[in-house]
């Protein structure tokens, strides 16, 4: 695998992202074609296998199921030290206060679309 240094930063990531987009819970909606858990296993393994130390997903993917399953992963085949995590949270999730946005409200909330 090759690495590069991302942006101005002095993260050293794989070349290749790993995106997370595919991977959800498929009754909460938005992506019917999305791969649950435990077929989504081993992509991730393979992905640390081939070195890819750089993974993307969003909080709005699956409504958040994407992420919950890429944090198992990564605590299942990595270590969170070895890996740089890149997520998404502007998306709105809901029509409530901290639905959207960057405050530390929407930020920490775990909610989901009705």
């Amino acid at each position: 695998m090759e690495y590069g240094r991302l942006g101005a930063s002095r993260l050293r990531v794989s070349r290749i992202a790993f995106g997370c987009m595919s991977f959800g819970d498929t009754s909460r909606g938005f992506a019917e074609w999305a791969l649950g858990e435990d077929a989504a296993q081993p992509f991730f393994q393979q992905a640390v296998e081939l070195g890819i130390t750089f993974w993307d997903t969003a909080n709005v993917y699956c409504y958040g199921s994407s992420e919950e399953i890429t944090g198992r992963a990564l605590r299942r085949y990595s270590r969170r030290e070895d890996v740089v995590l890149a997520t998404k949270l502007h998306f709105p999730m809901h029509d409530g206060p901290g639905g959207k946005g960057l405050s530390r409200k929407a930020v920490m909330s775990r909610s989901t679309p009705p």
